[in-house]
């Protein structure tokens, strides 16, 4: 049968039934708890939320209030050690490299044998030192013998007075070979005729690691000849360089953070001194820094490169939290709160003025627009965004 040749109320209720057939097969969705998010027809910058979902997504209100920002002065260094914990060996009378046991790298501790040298003469400065010390006994007895007699005007006054001169000659050359005898590290008590030595150990002034070895065994070290550089890196520190302009930013106390060249980790310190005198050659003034952790003294070492950023001033700025701050094509948003019903929630887009900015919050620099009592979404207005 044509369709065409049905009469006209017919046609009528065919389209009808057709029609309720096709509504019937899909029918109304009840609003579901999926949707949560409204945005108004009134205004395209209302969102409303509904408090089932603000609470199940975790979202938090906050408040605009007054954070410190500490401006960063970034500069470089490197690490060191104070000179009085950097020790360069020698010695003061020559010899020959007898023996060693160690190497570059080593710990050592401060009296630790570093090498052994042998020289005849150490032997002739001993026999010096007891020829002397056997003179001195009896010129000193000489001497108060004489003193007595001339006193009781037994003996002439020349007599006295070359008994005196010749016990003070051989006491000054005793005390002068008991001090080269210290310095070679061969104890004058405890010398005499059955332990005269033809070596001398030369031990460290101090603890730290050997950065330096300049000996071989046979090798003829002349005095005042560097053998052995220590370094003590349980006092290193950090010596940062600042340039004349930033002077009067710096200061005692101060937090830096710093990192190893090409190194992401970041580490702590904290100005402990400032150098008052000026580099002519790069315009800078060194600043001692001291580890906030000195537990990790042991990652550093005397030379290492370094590059950090003083905080120095800490200014008060209105500020909200850095997640309650959205970007959209270049521009900075935040949600705030105009209306609470017992149903939910209802937001307002505001655009905001960025300005300093740490990990945790955001400078508002628009702050007119807000009050210590507005009352903004500062966890989850992302989601919102994307929504």
């Amino acid at each position: 049968m044509n369709i065409q040749t049905l009469p006209s109320k017919m046609f009528s209720f065919l389209f009808v039934w057709i029609l309720f057939t096709f509504v019937a097969c899909f029918p109304e969705s009840k609003n579901s708890e999926s949707e949560k998010v409204i945005i108004s027809n009134d205004n395209i910058n209302s969102i409303y939320v509904s408090r089932k979902q603000f609470q199940s997504s975790g979202m938090e209100l906050g408040n605009v209030q007054k954070i410190g920002f500490n401006e960063e002065i970034r500069t470089n260094g490197m690490f060191d050690v104070p000179p009085a914990h950097r020790a360069a060996v020698s010695v003061y009378f020559g010899g020959t490299v007898k023996n060693f046991d160690i190497h570059v790298g080593d710990k050592v501790k401060k009296g630790q044998v570093l090498f052994i040298l042998e020289n005849p003469e150490y032997v002739q400065l001993q026999q010096d030192y007891l020829e002397v010390k056997a003179q001195l006994s009896y010129l000193k007895s000489d001497y108060e013998r004489q003193k007595t007699l001339a006193l009781e005007s037994l003996s002439s006054q020349k007599t006295y007075l070359k008994a005196e001169s010749d016990y003070m000659v051989t006491k000054v050359k005793f005390e002068s070979l008991d001090k080269k005898l210290t310095l070679i590290n061969i104890s004058p008590n405890l010398l005499d005729l059955d332990n005269i030595k033809t070596t001398v150990s030369v031990i460290a002034p101090i603890n730290g690691f050997i950065t330096e070895l300049n000996i071989t065994r046979g090798l003829y070290l002349g005095p005042s000849q560097n053998a052995v550089s220590i370094v003590d890196i349980e006092q290193v520190y950090l010596e940062l360089k600042i340039f004349q302009n930033d002077f009067s930013k710096i200061a005692v106390g101060q937090n830096i953070r710093f990192n190893l060249h090409e190194d992401l980790k970041e580490y702590k310190a904290v100005v402990h001194s400032i150098n008052k005198s000026l580099d002519p050659e790069t315009r800078t003034i060194g600043v001692h820094c001291k580890l906030a952790d000195e537990n990790l003294m042991h990652n550093f070492y005397p030379g290492m490169y370094v590059e950090a950023m003083i905080q120095t001033n800490s200014d008060l700025k209105t500020s909200l939290p850095a997640s309650s701050v959205v970007e959209a094509d270049g521009k900075y948003f935040i949600l705030e709160l105009t209306n609470t019903s017992n149903e939910g929630y209802t937001f307002e887009k505001k655009e905001v003025i960025t300005g300093s900015s740490n990990e945790v919050f955001v400078e508002i620099r628009n702050f007119q627009d807000f009050n210590e009592n507005t009352k903004v979404l500062v966890n989850g207005a992302f989601n919102l965004f994307l929504e």
